[in-house]
């Protein structure tokens, strides 16, 4: 590679072409890509004026269609920073407790950050036991290959994968869905899903993404994080309304206890 890289281009497939020249040894880049997230500061600016962060995004923000932001990828490169993005949600709303839960996940992306910085590499390690009855050296290190390629036969799994290699974002309930498939329904070690999610996600960071990965696996949270079918039908609209063989999720058309018992050595409450 040369010691002084180019920095400026006519359009977008010059650059592409340019990086594949001088990384050989990365993946290829796909120019196909979801062209959603355009990176730099006016571009972030448009997106935060689009924000809403008052009682739309906390009444929907559970709901995959839901009002949800999209400024993590800025917010992750520091392109733009909390405090600002605070400031101007509150601008937007006619009493600052309508920003409660906006504002309140913006303070949990500050607390891992602040704790990242306290404890560095700790981060890849378990903060806590898992509350599974499972031991550590119990789960896989190694992530199957049905679940990197998409090809599980679970619909929902399956086009989760689809859309985090297409566009390199997912909301947070299908990065909950996954997680939890990968740990629980699956036994493979938290640390090996955060790494695949770290490739793939343009706002991926050890902090927000371990952390909440340890959430879902019980070592950061004092149970683990599953789901039914019930609750996915509820929150993805029709996508999965079909018969739970028709979609490969007859495992998860069940009650919580259930999916308790059979994935649990202890018995975690859901």
């Amino acid at each position: 590679m040369s010691e002084d890289m180019r920095r400026n281009f006519d359009n977008r497939d010059e650059l592409i072409g340019y990086l594949k020249e001088e990384f050989l040894e990365a993946h290829t880049i796909d120019p196909n890509v979801s062209d959603e997230f355009i990176g730099g500061r006016k571009a972030a600016e448009e997106r935060l004026q689009q924000t809403d962060g008052g009682r739309n995004y906390q009444n929907t923000r559970n709901y995959i269609d839901g009002g949800v932001s999209r400024l993590s990828p800025y917010i992750r490169y520091g392109v733009l920073n909390l405090a600002e993005v605070r400031d101007f949600v509150l601008q937007q709303v006619d009493k600052p407790n309508d920003a409660y839960k906006f504002i309140n996940e913006l303070s949990w992306r500050d607390y891992w950050q602040r704790l990242y910085q306290q404890i560095g590499n700790e981060i890849w390690e378990n903060q806590e036991p898992y509350k599974t009855g499972y031991m550590d050296y119990e789960y896989a290190d190694d992530l199957p290959d049905d679940i990197q390629n998409g090809t599980t036969g679970v619909k929902l799994i399956d086009n989760i994968v689809q859309e985090l290699r297409e566009t390199g974002y997912l909301h947070n309930r299908y990065r909950m869905y996954f997680a939890s498939y990968v740990v629980h329904w699956r036994g493979v070690k938290w640390q090996t899903g955060a790494r695949f999610f770290l490739i793939h996600l343009l706002d991926g960071d050890p902090a927000s993404n371990n952390l909440s990965w340890q959430w879902v696996a019980s070592t950061f949270s004092h149970k683990p994080y599953i789901f039914n079918l019930g609750n996915v039908r509820k929150y993805t609209g029709d996508t999965y309304k079909a018969p739970a063989e028709e979609i490969g999720m007859q495992d998860f058309a069940t009650s919580y206890d259930d999916i308790n018992k059979q994935l649990f050595r202890k018995h975690a409450t859901s």
